[in-house]
This record gives structure tokens, C-alpha cells and sequence, in this order.
């Protein structure tokens, strides 16, 4: 099989070219120059020169793995699973290696193959996240903190941590049985299984085998099962099924259970019950050290450190925006002639649509609207209607309490941005959150949420 792909590899990616239609550029800069370097077992390692063709194994993986597999099986005859690695690393490692972890991705398909303890930059922001996820994946019997419960903002690290947690536990406990899955994933098993079991009495036992004979479960941004009742309630009976077994559960959201309102008092207990752990936005410090991180694994036209620190310094969102950033200014560094020096102008004008460094964030009611009603899981529309259901009035009132606060409109424009009657329900609402303020203390952490998506 090695030597028939090795000798009709020009043919192969000639196929590849001609039957899905890859123009010209991208041809000569992304396919052309990959390599055949090896097959066992039916694994193919292909390799990326990082020097010429850039930080693209991602993309390439993405978009042209599956019509690489097929132009090898169409002119070989030979089913494989191919693997891009780039070059550098391949010599690193020796090509084994990858056949050994790709047995683990085939068995596994939900890992990510990005994501490990390895790889994750701790900092002060996130250092305890870490330290507790790394005692889960070192002790993934249920003993040490059960549930592992993290929240933050998108892009903060929680997905990463858990993905480290699974793949630290398949790799040095293969014996147990552990399942990542998204919140999106479940509700749509769930949604499976009730529209089978019409016609297959089977089907809801299947899904609940499947989550229920595990011995490790992670569930990725469980806020969206919230409020789903059949949803919501299939997933509890889980919990309480692995918890009432010792069984390990790591959640993930993008706030604590104390937040989750409409989340039964019950189990906003059995979330607190083990280990709850906020993951805050990097430092400049952390976003230095990632960015560097990044730098080292990118063999092609190094940035400097004043582009660096420009970057870590105006992208203070999160971690996935500051990647980005990272990205697109070395897109342009790759576009630029040979021995052009990429300078801070340069980058700044690339990054000119991705940041404004001398503008202020302006914070409207508009704006406050719109982060409330996603921070509740609400429609716009439902929060500026007349209903006074208590799931309506409470956020409502925090809208009217953060335009009074951030926003310089009087208090009759904030009742015409929340379609109010007049300007006294918004005197009541504001004076409600201020009274409560002094008393609730799930409503401070809930105002001061909202003022760290506000102005991140």
C-alpha cells in the first residue's frame, strides 16, 4: 500500500485538483507542496512545509482531508485516514507517534486534536481552573471535585480545559469510558430519541445507555439546556444517575449556578456541591505569553515584539479574538514581498476593522438590551412587551438599572427605548435594583456579569 500511494502521489494530487476544482493560487501554495511521508495501518502522514506554506494545517485538515482520502481511494484502490502534520514537528516526533494518537482521534472522534494540558497558557486569570482540572484528570474516579463545574465568557478556555481533562484521562486510563459531548448535542439526542421512540421502544434506552454507562462525562455550555424542560430534565436524571455512582462530571457555562434562574434550587446545590471555578479574560501578561506561544510554532516571518505587545494590549476580550488577531496579521506578513519587514504600521492596518485602539467602547441602551437579553436566554421582543411574568420583569428592570448607570439618557428616553408608558416605571425599576443590591448578593454577581460583557 506505502509504496503504491508513494509512486501515483503526482497522480493523486493531480485528481485532487481537477475533481474539486482548486484554482490555480490555492493549488500551488497549499497542495502542490504537500508530501507523502508514510502509511501504516491504513493512516496516511502527509506533511506541511510551515517555512513555505504557513500556519494553514487546520485549514487544510478541515477542507481538504475528506477529498485527499477519496482521490487516494479513486486512483489506489487503498481506504485510508490521512493525517496532516507539518514537517518540523514530524522530525520531532518520528511519524509513530502520530499513528498512535491517530488510533486515539479515530476511537475518540470528539477530541480535539489543538487542545491539551500542554498546550494551555496559565496565568494568574486561570490558574486555579487549571490546577482543578488537572487534579480531575490525574484523580477521574469521582473523588477529588465532583462536579468539576467552570464558567466564563466565550473564548476563555473552558472548551480547551475540557477537551485536556478527556484526552489526559483516555491517554493514561484507557480502560474507562469518557464522553465530551455539547449541550447542542444532547438536546438533539434527546430530541432523537423521543421522535424514534414513536416507533422503537429502544431508542430512549439507547441514549440513555450511552450517557449513563460512562464513567467520565463532560458536558460543554450547559446553559443552553436550561429552560428546555424535556431536555433538561433527561439530563438531571443523568446527573443523578453517574453522581449517585461516583462517576465523574466536568460542566461547563457561561455562568455559575447561582445565576441560572430558571435552573431548579435542587441542582443549582448539586452544582455547587463539588468545585465551581470562574475563568476571567487574560491579563496582558497571559496574552503575551500565548501570543509568544503561537510565535514559536509559527516558523514564518516573525513578528516583533512591539506588534506583539500591540496586539496583547488592544485585544482584551477574550483568547479566541486574540488568536485571530495574531492570525490575520501574519496572513499579511505571508502576502508581503521577500524581505519586507513587517512593521507596527503594517499591522495596525491590518487589524484596522478588528480593533480601534483610540475609541472607546460607547455603551447605548441598545447595546445593554441586547447583552441582557442573551445573558437571560430571552427574545428582544418578549423583554419590550407588556407582559409582566416575573422571567420578563426582573431582567427588564436590570436594563432599565444599567441605562441609568452607564448610559447618559434621562430617564424618559430609557422608557422609550424599553417601550414603557412613561418614566416613573422606570424610576420603580431602577430604585427596585438599587434596594436589592443591597441586600442580594446573586444580583450583584449578576450586575457585575453584565458589566464585564458590557465593557470587556
Amino acid at each position: 500500500m506505502k509504496t503504491q500511494i508513494k509512486d501515483k502521489w503526482s497522480e493523486i494530487i493531480t485528481y485532487l485538483r481537477d475533481t474539486y476544482l482548486i484554482n490555480g493560487v490555492i493549488f500551488r501554495t497549499w497542495i502542490e507542496p504537500l508530501e507523502f511521508v508514510s502509511c501504516e495501518n491504513g493512516t496516511v502522514i502527509v506533511s506541511i512545509d510551515q517555512d513555505k506554506q504557513g500556519d494553514i494545517l487546520n485549514l487544510i485538515d478541515k477542507k481538504y482531508r475528506l477529498p485527499l482520502q477519496i482521490s487516494i481511494e479513486v486512483i489506489t484502490g487503498f481506504e485510508v485516514n490521512v493525517i496532516f502534520q507539518y514537517k518540523n514537528d514530524i522530525e520531532k516526533k518520528g511519524v509513530s507517534s502520530y499513528i498512535n494518537e491517530d488510533q486515539i482521534f479515530q476511537k475518540y472522534p470528539f477530541l480535539s486534536r489543538e487542545h491539551s494540558f500542554d498546550n494551555f497558557v496559565v496565568s494568574g486569570t486561570n490558574n486555579i481552573a487549571y490546577a482543578a482540572a488537572l487534579a480531575v484528570a490525574e484523580n477521574p474516579h469521582g473523588q477529588v471535585y465532583n462536579p468539576l463545574f467552570l464558567y466564563s465568557g466565550p473564548g476563555l478556555g473552558k472548551t480547551h480545559l475540557m477537551h485536556s481533562i478527556a484526552r489526559y484521562i483516555i491517554e493514561n486510563n484507557p480502560k474507562l469510558q469518557v464522553l465530551y459531548t455539547t449541550s447542542e448535542d444532547f438536546t438533539n439526542n434527546v430530541v432523537e430519541a423521543i421522535r424514534t421512540g414513536k416507533v422503537d421502544d429502544t431508542a430512549t434506552a439507547n441514549m440513555r445507555k450511552k450517557y449513563r454507562t460512562v464513567d467520565v462525562l463532560l458536558i460543554d455550555d450547559i446553559q443552553f439546556i436550561i429552560g428546555k424542560p424535556g431536555t433538561q430534565a433527561e439530563f438531571f436524571h443523568t446527573f443523578e444517575a453517574l453522581y449517585q455512582s461516583g462517576k465523574q462530571l466536568v460542566i461547563s457555562s457561561d455562568r455559575p449556578p447561582n445565576q441560572m434562574e430558571e435552573l431548579d434550587m435542587r441542582y443549582r446545590s448539586r452544582f455547587n456541591s463539588g468545585m465551581t471555578i470562574d475563568i476571567q479574560p487574560p491579563d496582558f501578561e497571559t496574552s503575551m505569553a500565548i501570543l509568544k506561544n503561537k510565535q514559536a510554532n509559527d516558523k514564518t516571518n516573525a513578528l516583533s515584539d512591539e506588534i506583539l505587545e500591540y496586539i496583547a494590549s488592544n485585544v482584551k476580550s477574550n483568547i479566541r479574538d486574540l488568536e485571530g488577531a495574531y492570525k490575520k496579521v501574519t496572513l499579511f506578513s505571508r502576502l508581503a514581498k521577500p524581505g519586507e519587514e513587517i512593521t507596527l504600521a503594517v499591522a495596525e492596518n491590518a487589524l484596522k476593522d478588528f480593533i480601534s485602539p483610540d475609541e472607546e467602547i460607547t455603551i447605548t441602551a441598545d447595546y445593554i438590551i441586547e447583552v441582557v437579553t442573551d445573558h437571560f436566554h430571552l427574545d428582544k421582543d418578549s423583554l419590550l412587551s407588556d407582559k409582566k411574568t416575573r422571567n420578563l420583569t426582573y431582567p427588564r428592570q436590570i436594563c432599565m438599572y444599567l441605562c441609568d448607570e452607564l448610559t447618559n439618557l434621562t430617564q424618559t428616553e430609557i422608557a422609550t427605548k424599553l417601550r414603557r408608558n412613561n418614566h416613573t416605571t422606570v424610576i420603580h425599576g431602577v430604585n427596585k435594583i438599587k434596594k436589592a443590591l443591597l441586600e442580594d448578593n446573586e444580583l450583584v454577581a449578576t450586575i457585575d456579569i453584565l458589566k464585564k460583557k458590557l465593557t470587556p
